[in-house]
């Protein structure tokens, strides 16, 4: 079986980034969308990134993305943030002083899932970092940690698989799921 490539080629992910970038508090900060030199260098790939242009990628601060990454469908990044504080008006507070604003660091093969919600305190988005769908993110995560939740949290850490448990996890011919994972005493249960 051939699977489409999951990737994005160069003119795809010019026209994603059209669509996604914004910078919606530019008279207080023009921040960029920085893509790691690594994202075009893998042979036999344009590139090695999705975003999809269904995304919004706040550019107030500048945003840096690593390779290997995936930025689901409605997936929201933030780097500013309003102020919440005090008895006066909060939108008058921000006509006068603007935002506050930082940089993001998103490293290499990070998965923000579909609907997710990155806010301006998580700033730094480790290697292998992986956040699920409709998730809102408050704070930084670990390297290979998988978050999920309102608000997100730590529900699991990634680990490595041999070629057999791969096989095993996507059920390939020649391997049974419910005998690598000794569940032969769930008679009932069919796999």
């Amino acid at each position: 079986m051939e699977f489409e490539r999951a990737t994005l080629n160069k003119a795809e992910l010019r026209a994603s980034l059209k669509k996604a970038r914004r910078r919606p508090h530019g008279n207080v900060n023009k921040g960029k969308l920085v893509l790691s030199p690594e994202v075009f260098t893998t042979a036999g790939y344009e590139t090695n990134i999705t975003i999809s242009s269904f995304s919004i990628l706040d550019c107030t601060g500048s945003i840096h993305v690593g390779p290997w990454c995936m930025i689901g469908a409605r997936s929201r990044i933030y780097t500013h943030d309003h102020c919440h504080h005090g008895r006066q008006p909060l939108l008058a507070l921000n006509e006068k002083y603007g935002v506050i604003w930082q940089d993001k660091y998103i490293g290499s093969d990070v998965w923000i899932h579909e609907n997710a919600i990155v806010l301006y305190q998580a700033s730094i988005l480790p290697d292998g970092f992986v956040l699920g769908a409709a998730s809102v993110l408050t704070k930084n995560p670990g390297p290979y940690e998988i978050w999920a939740g309102l608000p997100a949290r730590k529900v699991a850490d990634r680990k490595d698989l041999s070629p057999t448990e791969i096989k095993a996890y996507f059920g390939q011919p020649g391997f049974s799921l419910k005998e690598y994972l000794h569940l032969d005493t769930l008679k009932d249960t069919k796999f």
